[in-house]
């Protein structure tokens, strides 16, 4: 889990808590994540003593979240006994095909373990005061976004989340050595690429592709050796034609840097 926690005085709360949700949106509009919903996870006030700290503390607590998703404008509901023990929650819950639900990115507001761990700052008028701490994991559990990711996509990872962002086709062996170069090119500059050495006829190689969802797939052949060139077809746009290596290079690094396609 990517779990951190802030350090921040009651005056900051919640300019920072909108920092750390604003933080989150962004992670999700990167993976293109937008079915979500967003949950206020309160404590149970039929079953207290579940939780620590006082009732003014998780007021407190409670009303930052509150104030934030409305800030914010957020479509949010209330789960009732969903808090941590130290503190109220902000869940963003996702489906899975299934229909069930699961958390991944979460921001917590905890005025209790501050307390508990005696932790202190000197404020401006040089007064030791208790900070409050916030906890946040913008993903949440790795596993479970991978599996969210997954199903989201039903495999079809756009080119810069792609495990394999280009493969090459060698049309016959003899344009192996040319493959493998310009493999070894892209991936000095990070670019996940494979050479498809397995020397079947180049239908079945592009359908091989098709089928395993390679977001770029370049053809070498003799006309490309001679020019220095990759025949490029993509998942996004299809047929691109004849591109000079350095252009397909160039293509991918921006394409990669902007979450954009080839």
């Amino acid at each position: 889990m990517d779990d951190s926690h802030l350090f921040v005085t009651p005056e900051q709360l919640d300019a920072e808590f909108l920092n750390v949700v604003d933080l989150i949106l962004s992670v999700f509009k990167s993976l293109q994540l937008k079915n979500f919903k967003a949950r206020l996870s309160f404590r149970d006030p039929n079953n207290l003593e579940k939780y620590i700290g006082s009732d003014e503390a998780w007021e407190k607590a409670q009303g930052a979240i509150r104030r934030a998703v409305e800030t914010l404008g957020m479509n949010y509901f209330e789960g009732i006994g969903e808090a941590a023990f130290y503190g109220p929650k902000l869940d963003f819950i996702f489906q899975d095909v299934l229909d069930r639900e699961w958390q991944l990115g979460t921001v917590q507001v905890d005025y209790n373990l501050p307390e508990r761990f005696e932790l202190e700052y000197v404020a401006e008028d040089g007064i030791r005061k208790r900070p409050v701490m916030i906890h946040r994991a913008p993903f949440g559990s790795l596993e479970r976004l991978i599996g969210i990711l997954i199903e989201e996509y039903a495999g079809d990872f756009p080119l810069w989340l792609a495990p394999i962002q280009v493969r090459l086709l060698p049309v016959s062996s003899e344009f192996l050595p040319f493959a493998r170069e310009a493999v070894a090119k892209m991936k000095m500059l990070n670019i996940r690429a494979e050479v498809d050495e397995s020397n079947e006829r180049l239908g079945k190689l592009i359908r091989n592709a098709e089928k395993d969802k390679i977001p770029v797939m370049g053809v070498v052949g003799a006309k490309e050796v001679e020019a220095n060139s990759l025949n490029i077809r993509t998942r996004a746009s299809g047929e691109l034609g004849a591109i000079s290596v350095g252009d397909v290079i160039e293509r991918l690094q921006g394409a990669i840097a902007s979450y954009g396609n080839f």
